[in-house]
């Protein structure tokens, strides 16, 4: 019950969060500030290389997938026509 007690006085009342905002905002928008200024951008050659990567993959996935359909499909295909015409 103590225990309880205490954990509700350390608890700041609304009045006192309200009062607090301005100073969470101003040490949040800081931290922004600082965080921001470690950001980097990719230079040119970068980000083509990296878009590069990314379609060869697109294109890689996408005729592995192909084939899987085509071998997948080709499978049941087979298996419905050995089914039904016996």
């Amino acid at each position: 019950m103590a225990k309880a007690v205490a954990v509700a006085e350390e608890q700041p009342n609304g009045i006192d969060r309200l009062k607090a905002q301005p100073s969470r905002l101003k040490d949040f928008l800081t931290d922004v500030r600082s965080e921001m200024r470690k950001v980097v951008a990719p230079t040119r050659q970068e980000v083509q290389a990296t878009t590069t990567v990314v379609i060869a993959t697109v294109f890689l996935f996408a005729a592995y997938f192909g084939l899987v359909d085509f071998v997948v499909g080709q499978g049941v295909t087979r298996l419905i026509t050995h089914f039904t015409q016996h």
